[in-house]
């Protein structure tokens, strides 16, 4: 069984952080990783889960994929908007996704196969990131990395999928470090995803709100695609959210081919989404 810690928040930047009152506020925070399939009655499961039969995530060698961090659903039209923007997607990759009433409520009307890693526990409810997929991966892990001055963990989920050519895709749907002075802990967050993505053979997807607002940041993250051969996703309409003149948000990708892709405005989230579509090579 997960071990958990108690953490409480006070005024500040956490409260602001999360979009809440100034108040003083309990958060479970996990000591390890983990991961769900179950979110409508969540039980989270260390690490990693793998599944039996994973059917070709691909339909007829074409894949689309939306990226969208969805600002904790604290906008009354996120519903809509999510249901527009995977409408067409095989794949969608949510950051900052909240376990509310109002997102089990989708889900059990939807037919996605979902995966959440659990970030932390707000009010006994669950945040992090989520993966919507039309089939089963063949296996998903959660990562953790923990935030300096929050001491709030930001999230990745690493996932295989089977596609119709034979070939295995890894996606990655990450939620980069926020709140801190340098880059060591940054960096360390794509270093423990490098371990693993350097033994993988085959198709990437590396995707997310990477929190890139510095140049720095842009380096590292630049360093690591290069490193696996990955590319950066060229938007034919680029309306990603930035601060200080850098966009948050990315797509990359190696072993594809890009047919489209696209960053459209929406008032559902302080984020605006990336869809991107793809043929298998």
């Amino acid at each position: 069984m997960a071990r958990y810690t108690k953490l409480v928040a006070g005024i500040g930047v956490v409260a602001g952080a999360l979009g809440i009152s100034a108040l003083n506020w309990s958060f479970d925070v996990s000591e390890v990783p983990e991961v769900s399939a179950n979110v409508l009655a969540p039980r989270f499961t260390y690490s990693c889960i793998n599944s039996d039969v994973a059917m070709p995530l691909d339909q007829d060698g074409n894949l689309t994929v939306s990226v969208w961090n969805i600002y904790k659903q604290q906008r009354d039209n996120w519903r809509k908007e999510l249901e527009t923007i995977s409408d067409t997607s095989r794949l969608v990759l949510l950051q900052e996704a909240s376990l509310t009433s109002g997102l089990k409520d989708y889900l059990d009307a939807a037919s996605w196969k979902v995966r959440m890693a659990n970030a932390f526990k707000f009010l006994n409810t669950p945040a992090g990131v989520m993966n919507l997929s039309s089939v089963n991966a063949k296996s998903t892990c959660a990562y953790l990395a923990m935030e300096p001055w929050l001491r709030l963990p930001k999230s990745a989920l690493l996932s295989e999928f089977n596609l119709s050519n034979g070939q295995t895709l890894a996606v990655v749907n990450l939620h980069g470090v926020n709140f801190a002075l340098g880059l060591e802990e940054y960096k360390e967050q794509f270093e423990t995803l490098k371990r693993v993505l350097d033994k993988h053979i085959g198709p990437i997807i590396l995707a997310g709100d990477f929190n890139t607002w510095r140049q720095g940041r842009l380096d590292i993250v630049n360093a690591f695609a290069k490193s696996l051969g990955l590319k950066d996703a060229v938007l034919a309409q680029d309306r990603r959210v930035k601060v200080f003149g850098k966009p948050l948000d990315h797509l990359y990708y190696r072993g594809l081919d890009l047919t489209k892709a696209e960053a459209p405005t929406t008032d559902a989230s302080d984020h605006n989404p990336i869809i991107a579509s793809f043929r298998l090579q």
